[in-house]
């Protein structure tokens, strides 16, 4: 995956998508081809996808308009019509109801005697899908400092603000998921990123989303030299706040975890989300207390590149289902940076971690 990197000050929502949708034409037009094809091998319609991408679109207008104002004016500026980019913004209410194979691999420290938070995550998708990722940094309306990464035409995937905030994200599987076409779950992302400052406010502002699929923001923040985090699981059936460990440490993957939810869990064995939540458990000791590419090599273990978190793509599978680690990011909350790796965390121990 090539990154791209874009630091903009415009802080009115249309120009600024016209500035992204300038700047990255045809990256945008590529990864809404990518998606839209990607659609039509799963077998669902142009029709069904535009009926949930428009009541998505819908949806977030009602929940948080400027984020609408912002992807079509990606779509202006690129020359593609405004439900194409929406159709990226919205693609896991899309695949809602066609669970994947593998996603993320969440770990966050709140050091229960003081300090800032430790975090890693890796990000598994196909990279058929996503070729091209974007590390934006912006400022709100209100002026607030926010550095994100995310792909062309979603709203935010992983990043932090100025106010000492960060936040992770892992996409969940439920019963309750469904083709009605909620509030985007990277928009809900992407506003508490705008608008939060604790996890109090970010629990607030999930809980106000209308949402058709399901997601677990693991939120961490810094604030008079004390650590808090959690992770907040939403779903159509509600959501639930999870929080750490007596240790500190709150781990995600991709299955529930509270209880309430977790009966409705229907991730699938092949994600491995177990297995990997166990094996990041069992390192999490040797992460504390170290810099990003020292955490990187602990979240590996002595398995190092054939560690369960590191996912490798399958080429004896068809393109649709080689699902690969193709980024880990660590947030530096006191210094208002995002450390980054194209890759997987053994890459990133040996190659280091840049500074966004």
């Amino acid at each position: 995956m090539k990154l791209h990197t874009l630091r903009t000050t415009t802080t009115g929502s249309r120009d600024r998508g016209r500035e992204i949708g300038t700047r990255f034409a045809d990256q945008v037009r590529d990864v809404s081809a990518r998606y839209l094809a990607h659609f039509k091998v799963l077998g669902i319609s142009e029709t069904t996808v535009r009926d949930i991408v428009a009541h998505s679109h819908d949806a977030l207008r009602d929940w948080y308009p400027a984020l609408v104002e912002e992807s079509d004016g990606i779509a202006e500026a690129s020359g593609i019509e405004p439900w194409q980019v929406a159709a990226v913004g919205a693609r896991t209410e899309v695949l809602a109801a066609t669970p994947g194979k593998g996603e993320c691999t969440t770990a966050v420290h709140a050091p229960p005697f003081g300090g800032p938070p430790e975090t890693i995550q890796t990000w598994d998708w196909q990279d058929s899908l996503t070729p091209d990722g974007l590390l934006l940094s912006l400022v709100t309306g209100t002026r607030r400092r926010v550095k994100l990464f995310t792909e062309f035409g979603t709203a935010a995937k992983i990043g932090l603000n100025d106010a000492g905030l960060g936040l992770h994200f892992n996409i969940l599987n439920h019963r309750s998921d469904n083709a009605t076409g909620g509030v985007p779950v990277h928009a809900v992302a992407r506003r508490v990123l705008e608008e939060a400052t604790t996890v109090t406010e970010a629990r607030d502002i999930v809980a106000s989303a209308t949402v058709s699929a399901s997601t677990v923001l693991t939120v961490a923040t810094y604030r008079e030299g004390h650590a808090a985090a959690a992770s907040i699981e939403m779903s159509p059936s509600g959501s639930a706040v999870v929080q750490p460990d007596t240790d500190g440490w709150v781990i995600h993957t991709n299955h529930f975890l509270d209880s309430g939810l977790a009966d409705g869990d229907t991730s699938i064995p092949a994600s491995v989300s177990v297995e990997r939540h166990q094996h990041t458990r069992a390192v999490r000791g040797s992460m504390a207390g170290r810099t990003a590419p020292e955490r990187a090599a602990a979240f590996c273990g002595g398995d190092g590149a054939a560690a369960v978190v590191c996912v490798h793509a399958d080429d004896s599978q068809p393109g649709h289902e080689r699902w690969s680690t193709l980024f880990t990011a660590s947030l530096d909350l006191p210094g208002f940076a995002l450390e980054y790796r194209a890759g997987n965390p053994d890459t990133a121990a040996r190659e280091g971690l840049d500074r966004f």
